[in-house]
């Protein structure tokens, strides 16, 4: 527990900053009508999956440091679901950038295209999408041998420890109470083999119910890298298109595109770490990788939930004041500035 209380106090504290900060997107976007846009839409989706990673994710990851011992389905669940809201954050992006490229693209005839029941449904899809990538490994793609076997190594130590335990006893007890002994451990055999074999407990951790090629090849390569190139592609494409129309292309969607595109490098940076290390553990099975590294890797990868926020207070002028301005509300109940009333040009993309 002393190893583990610098990384439990620090995921207890960024914890709460991102339930904090994305819940106060949540209730800026519902309190200013200016800001009801499709694009805040999504920010408030995203805002949302990283509300998960504040309220469940970290959580389960603080368990998953202590390396309790639990039955194999529950760990594999635990393990899980920090990979849901992480998909859930990818695919938001993306819809993100597939959003900015019609809007930049297709100018005119964007509202025909893009309704708010075709957009909740793609928030939907990406949300059932995520559910079924997160949750493949309890379909079947796990190291459920291993941690079986790794229990039964385990169960055997405990064995032997019993069986000396047993002889120690035996040799100095008195007939009568030597007969109550071998009842009594053969009763706690029986109960440890069943539990052991009935429940599968074993020492859940990240790397217990996760094989590397799921991690790397799946998750990393196909579920996460693939979709960044497109993003990446399509920020491309926008940037070409408003500096071939530079005279002609609003501030705010110059604007618009730099902060997603921003949201995404922020992206990249967090979970390049711990994605390097899976990768190591793949291509380098015999290499030791010290503990406060991964565990340094998984904090990394959790502020990206933390950092989506500040991104659009600073990149978003008027999202920033409104946000400020709630944030006033909520502490010192204070009246709305006036810094949203005075300006009457706001767009609401640039919100």
């Amino acid at each position: 527990m002393n190893d583990n209380f610098p990384f439990v106090f620090l995921e207890i504290i960024l914890a709460l900053g991102i339930v904090s900060l994305n819940v106060l997107v949540c209730a800026t976007v519902y309190l200013h009508k200016e800001l009801r846009s499709i694009t805040n839409f999504l920010i408030v989706s995203l805002a949302a999956a990283d509300i998960g990673v504040g309220a469940v994710a970290i959580p389960f990851s603080i368990v998953l440091s202590m390396e309790y011992i639990l039955c194999f389905y529950t760990c594999i669940f635990i393990t899980c679901f920090p990979l849901v809201t992480t998909q859930f954050s990818i695919l938001l992006l993306l819809l993100i950038a597939i959003n900015a490229h019609l809007k930049i693209r297709l100018p005119n005839s964007y509202m025909v295209y893009v309704t708010n029941r075709r957009l909740a449904f793609a928030v939907l899809l990406c949300l059932f999408l995520s559910c079924l990538i997160g949750f493949s490994p309890m379909m079947g793609w796990n190291q459920f041998q291993q941690y079986v076997g790794s229990n039964r190594t385990h169960a055997a130590s405990e064995r032997s420890m019993a069986g000396f335990e047993r002889s120690i006893l035996l040799y100095y007890l008195p007939r009568r109470s030597r007969d109550l002994s071998r009842a009594y451990f053969s009763h706690r055999q029986v109960i440890n083999n069943s539990s052991i074999q009935g429940d599968h407990l074993g020492c859940c951790s990240l790397t217990s119910v996760f094989t590397p090629e799921y991690l790397v090849y799946f998750v990393f390569l196909g579920c996460t890298l693939l979709p960044l190139l497109i993003m990446l592609s399509i920020y491309a494409d926008i940037f070409r298109v408003v500096r071939g129309h530079l005279r002609s292309s609003k501030k705010w969607e110059i604007n618009m595109a730099w902060t997603m595109l921003l949201l995404v490098g922020i992206f990249c940076l967090c979970w390049i770490p711990l994605n390097a290390i899976n990768s190591l553990r793949l291509l380098c099975q015999s290499c030791f990788i010290p503990v406060p590294l991964l565990r340094m890797a998984v904090l990394f990868s959790h502020m990206n939930s933390f950092a989506n926020p500040l991104v659009y207070a600073m990149r978003k002028r008027n999202f920033g004041a409104a946000l400020k301005s709630v944030f006033l509300r909520l502490i010192r109940c204070c009246p709305v500035p006036t810094v949203l009333r005075r300006n009457h040009k706001i767009h609401p993309e640039t919100g």
